[in-house]
């Protein structure tokens, strides 16, 4: 696999929730962290995402926000 974005964590599914049109996607990619994402449907099927399936968390943004309490 190749992209340019420059985080990418290589986890486990913990869990797809699919939608009429979108599918929320949750990925363990520590112990204790996970990461969410909201993609279609049709991709989550196209890409065979299930529970206990290896897959990528591939962020890329222009900006990163940072806060405190």
């Amino acid at each position: 696999m190749e992209v340019s974005a420059r985080n990418t964590f290589k986890g486990t599914v913990k869990k797809v929730v699919p939608g009429a049109v979108n599918s929320e996607v949750t990925i363990e990619v520590a112990p204790g962290v996970e990461m969410t994402a909201i993609i279609t449907k049709s991709s989550a099927e196209r890409l065979g995402l299930a529970q206990g399936k290896e897959a990528y968390a591939v962020v890329k943004a222009t900006d990163v926000m940072v806060a405190t309490d």
